[in-house]
């Protein structure tokens, strides 16, 4: 497994080596010893898996705030996406910046988003799965969004996005008071 860091202290790309011939290939996507020998100590409780039928669908820019934070460990089951971090933690030498990458069914990547960050993306083929762990389990008083145009995010798509009632109404960045502080475990 190659793991880079991003311009995100903590937020990395992971790209699992694949194993294939003319059947198909066989990857291993997540194996907590490997990540632990390279520093990587999460426990994941928690998979989901959600399906964007249409090109341009938005979701995020989503959190869950202490004492649920969640850190997440994302990939594409199929289609492509356009995935991205934006730190959210009060203090940080990086608040407001954020990284994307392109994940997909084809390239395999997988974004580590830490807890204190946002996360969101937007489809880039119809029929789009992303796929991604969780480090605590759901907890619907602590979910909470950013506007998804208010971090200056460069989503490279001109048109309308598909967005949700939630993700249309939530804050700007400018307006939003974040619980999470840098240094400060959630």
């Amino acid at each position: 497994m190659k793991i880079t860091e991003t311009t995100l202290p903590g937020v990395l790309l992971l790209e699992p080596a694949r194993f294939g011939d003319d059947r198909g290939f066989f990857s291993e996507s997540w194996n907590r010893q490997r990540m632990s020998e390279n520093g990587i100590d999460i426990d994941f409780v928690q998979d989901n898996h959600s399906l964007s039928r249409q090109v341009g669908t938005v979701r995020g820019l989503h959190f869950q705030s202490p004492p649920h934070a969640q850190a997440k460990l994302v990939r594409c089951g199929r289609g492509s996406l356009f995935d991205v971090a934006v730190d959210i933690r009060k203090g940080s030498p990086t608040y407001g910046q954020w990284v994307g990458y392109e994940l997909s069914f084809e390239n395999g990547r997988q974004l580590l988003v830490p807890e204190g960050f946002l996360h969101g993306f937007i489809t880039r083929s119809p029929d789009t799965e992303i796929v991604y762990k969780c480090s605590d389990y759901y907890a619907p008083d602590c979910d909470g969004a950013v506007r998804w145009d208010s971090c200056g995010i460069d989503w490279d798509f001109d048109g309308e996005p598909q967005l949700s009632p939630k993700d249309q109404d939530a804050p700007a960045l400018a307006d939003f008071d974040s619980p999470f502080t840098y240094g400060v475990s959630a």
